[in-house]
């Protein structure tokens, strides 16, 4: 059975850090495989905030988290991570990972990604 699982979130006080992790199953994260971190914060789009190429391990970030924000992947573990670092409070939101068999140059929208999808992990910033 094919499926991505997040892990990793909760509650951390503005200027903390959390590691999100995405663990796959089924397939290999190593081949032909991009990966896709998005959140959706309440009453807000869902919106692209990392991405990884695995044609060349290229990164991709929105602008609000460039420099705080850092998308990894551990092929042994078939394990993609995102470490949150200088968390801020308008960083809460639902998190979520996604697949795409496809080649992106560019952070993608949530609406053109994602062959499979997780169920999101909870990321609250707040004092």
């Amino acid at each position: 059975q094919v499926h991505v699982v997040e892990s990793g979130g909760g509650l951390v006080q503005p200027g903390g850090s959390l590691r999100l992790s995405c663990a796959a199953s089924g397939f290999s994260l190593a081949y032909n495989y991009a990966i896709g971190w998005f959140r959706q914060a309440p009453g807000k789009e869902r919106e692209g905030v990392a991405c990884m190429s695995t044609v060349d391990g290229t990164t991709y970030y929105a602008d609000s988290v460039k420099g705080r924000f850092t998308i990894s992947r551990d092929n042994a573990k078939n394990t993609v991570y995102l470490q949150m670092n200088s968390l801020k409070p308008e960083d809460t939101a639902v998190y979520f990972c996604a697949a795409d068999r496809r080649v992106w140059f560019k952070l993608p929208s949530p609406k053109d990604f994602g062959d499979y999808w997780g169920q999101g992990t909870q990321v609250t910033v707040s004092s």
